[in-house]
């Protein structure tokens, strides 16, 4: 079984092992181990490394992640081949980085460089060996951590180093710690750092992720890492004169500005909420933005240090003098960092240890290409063929639906900032009031990562994936609650609310409700990246859901609204299938029967309760519950769960559809029948429709899905403007494409298929 794996055109430049990586979908029953698993470009077997991140409940492959290293060549795209069943005695690459480990530590030597890390130290590195030379422990500092209550300065204690993945590509190591002051006893603030190196590269990529593990907010007043190019104890001993000393920092839009000295001085750049204002970009930031770099060069060779995104996750600085180079996460006297209780927040930057004579230039391409790397992809079909999928997918094309798709996915707005890139606030809840006069963030509402991989692994288009990306990263850290003394609140995904969780944290009920919380965008990013935070984020969602359906409210049937139970069995389902584990199951199942009595008990499909004396139809809540209940079904299949969805969907027709505007209205109120354009209705009409075969249901979805296509969709650009720790540029909620790209996109797919009417 042999799939194309495309890298498309992109760099001027050609490239030599490439690090890349790609998750492919592979269909139940035809792959069990990873033996025979090879990439080939040009007939040659590539350094290959290879993992499971899912499997079918057959236990065969459902998911396959690969890392590998490719030639690209100068702008131009190359197809490789990627055989799951290969049988050649051509023996690959042999090479793999070596990791050694101990007691003491853990050593790693990439061919090119080599670096050791010690457990229970305050340093993340003890030394690193690259072109010669040897940077020792006392090089490194870092990152320190200054602010909290007292404004004080912490000092870092890293625990114990595990190897997260490991082979011929690259190895990741991680290891957990804690930020502690003597002035705070008893206070500390947790951090996760990870090193991720790449076989015979000469750099280190630096993740550092903080955590506020405190029941009140963190100010952060800097947060900054140092290196040292020459180590002081040396006594004089091979040092280099000031005056032979490049420094230099750099950022880039378009083209990169540099800011260079040949004798030594200190040179330095900033991003703050003002110069993103009066900087124009037209780039989709997800995707790119700019680069930003510092870098320090000697006559024995330099350091450059590279932020990741770093005008999208502002405040953000570096510096280079005659001693080093500094990363500076969070500026001093810069913009405020303010980070909630529960509130995490990743921050990477690569270190590229270079010899003396590389020139700024290929420092600059090699961190360009840090900020927007290659992303190999396979065909929509294979995506299709494997089953993976929601079947979200046409073999003909209306190009103003297609248009509107994309439009839909792309005209939300952007907001920059440490604490907000990857999210967008929701100006409709906000003028509302919802956030008390402050803005109200989307944090992720309808699942917005999903739709974004759906669309990607329809259409191919790259943008769509580092979308998912962006959006999963933030929702990973902001959008879920890491400390809490409340254990309903533990690793649940906060609803929206004004400064991402405040209104949540600082009211005294419990605000953690199942009707908010997703876990399908987390999982295609795991398949996608690899990275095991989006697995390990999705189990946390769905362990705070079983902890909530425990919870009084969810006692009594009909005593919440449809979608409440709809979206935690969603959750709960999509959890078993990508687990397999029946622990999800328990609580889903008794979803499933509740839904059953209530339909019996008030004698109308899933009437939610509103005014004291009324319970009322409330199309898109039932909509969601008809969705959850499919999804369910599609596992478990039975003939009463499906009767009892198509007689919710006939129920909407008959009680809900307006004949004359041919419009589903939007609740069952005198006060509250207005027309409704809520697209999820037009998923329960395809539910219908695949039950049966019935295309006559599609009929009562026609103007819906017009409105829907022909509406504008909101903007990705517009005025910059400042508001607290963010920058917010264009309009529209991703909240809105979270919603309703499932809707369009099975509605689109069965009038295509079916032929009920002409699009």
């Amino acid at each position: 079984m042999i799939t194309d794996i495309y890298i498309d055109k992109l760099y001027k430049y050609e490239r030599k092992e490439e690090p890349c990586f790609i998750g492919i979908p592979v269909k139940k029953g035809t792959l069990n181990d990873l033996d025979h698993v090879v990439v080939y470009q040009n007939e040659r077997m590539l350094p290959l490394q290879k993992k499971v991140t899912a499997r079918h409940d057959d236990g065969s492959v459902r998911f396959l992640f690969l890392r590998f290293l490719a030639d690209l060549p100068a702008n131009k795209g190359v197809v490789l081949k990627c055989d799951m069943d290969a049988h050649t005695d051509k023996v690959e690459d042999a090479f793999e980085i070596e990791v050694r480990q101990n007691d003491r530590g853990i050593k790693v030597d990439t061919g090119v460089i080599s670096f050791a890390v010690e457990h229970e130290s305050d340093s993340i590195f003890q030394y690193v060996e690259a072109n010669g030379r040897r940077y020792e422990k006392r090089q490194f500092t870092g990152p320190v951590l200054c602010g909290g209550r007292q404004d004080n300065c912490y000092q870092m204690e890293i625990g114990r180093w595990d190897i997260v993945e490991t082979g011929a590509v690259c190895t990741i190591l991680k290891a957990k710690g804690r930020n502690v002051c003597a002035e705070t006893e008893g206070e500390q603030i947790d951090f996760e750092v990870k090193l991720t190196a790449y076989a015979k590269k000469p750099w280190i990529e630096v993740s550092y992720r903080i955590i506020n593990t405190t029941p009140e907010q963190l100010p952060i007043t800097s947060l900054v890492f140092d290196v040292k190019l020459n180590d002081r104890a040396d006594e004089g001993e091979n040092m280099t004169q000031v005056s032979e000393t490049r420094t230099c920092a750099a950022s880039s839009n378009y083209k990169t500005d540099f800011i260079i000295s040949d004798c030594g001085e200190a040179v330095s750049m900033c991003v703050d909420a003002k110069s993103l204002v009066y900087e124009s970009n037209e780039h989709f930031a997800e995707v790119f933005y700019g680069t930003f770099f510092a870098d320090c060069t000697d006559a024995r060779g330099g350091v450059c240090a590279t932020i990741f995104q770093a005008q999208q996750n502002f405040p953000k600085a570096v510096r280079a003098d005659s001693e080093g180079v500094s990363v500076m996460l969070v500026p001093q006297d810069v913009d405020k960092v303010v980070m909630e209780s529960g509130m995490s927040r990743e921050q990477r930057f690569l270190l590229h240890f270079h010899d003396a004579e590389e020139t700024l230039e290929a420092l600059d391409n090699r961190s360009l290409i840090y900020q927007m790397p290659d992303r190999p992809y396979v065909l929509p079909e294979v995506h299709r063929h494997s089953g993976c999928y929601l079947d979200v997918f046409t073999e003909q094309f209306v190009p103003e639906v297609e248009q509107a798709l994309i439009a839909s996915a792309d005209g939300h707005a952007r907001a920059y900032g440490m604490l907000n890139f990857g999210d967008t606030p929701d100006m409709n809840y906000t003028t509302q009031g919802r956030g008390g006069g402050d803005l109200v963030w989307s944090n992720n509402e309808y699942d917005f990562p999903h739709a974004c991989a759906l669309l990607y692994v329809r259409n191919g288009m790259r943008r769509f994936l580092d979308y998912n990306i962006a959006a999963a990263s933030h929702w990973m850290d902001v959008d879920v609650c890491h400390f809490s003394e409340n254990p309903l609140f533990l690793g649940g995904q906060w609803e929206h609310t004004n400064g991402h969780c405040r209104g949540n944290v600082r009211k005294h009920e419990d605000l953690m409700v199942c009707s908010h919380q997703w876990v399908e965008g987390l999982l295609d990013y795991y398949h996608f990246t690899g990275d095991e935070r989006g697995l390990e984020t999705a189990l946390g969602i769905g362990e705070n859901v079983l902890r909530l359906l425990d919870t009084p409210k969810y006692a009594k049937v009909g005593e919440v609204n449809a979608r409440e139970t709809g979206w935690a069995l969603r959750s709960l389902t999509a959890l078993y299938v990508e687990t397999n584990d029946k622990k999800w199951l328990a609580k889903a199942d008794k979803i499933v029967a509740d839904f059953r009595v209530w339909g019996e008990q008030y004698g109308g499909d899933w009437l939610a309760p509103y005014t004291d004396n009324t319970v009322v139809r409330v199309g898109f809540m039932i909509s969601v519950a008809v969705g959850s209940l499919m999804r369910y079904y599609r596992v478990f299949p039975n003939e009463e769960l499906k009767r009892m969805m198509i007689n919710a969907v006939e129920d909407l027709i008959e009680n809900c559809y307006m004949e004359r505007t041919g419009l589903f209205y939007y609740k069952e109120l005198p006060s509250l029948n207005r027309l409704g354009t809520n697209t999820l209705l037009l998923e329960s009409l395809v539910i219908a429709y695949e039950l049966t075969g019935d295309a006559e249901y599609l009929k009562y979805g026609k103007q819906t899905f017009k409105k829907a296509i022909y509406t504008p969709a909101g903007s990705a650009l517009g005025k910059k403007t400042i508001y607290g720790d963010a920058v917010v540029a264009g309009s529209g909620s991703p909240k809105n494409f979270g919603q309703c790209f499932i809707p369009l996109a099975t509605y689109y797919k069965a009038v295509l298929e079916s032929g009920v009417y002409e699009l």
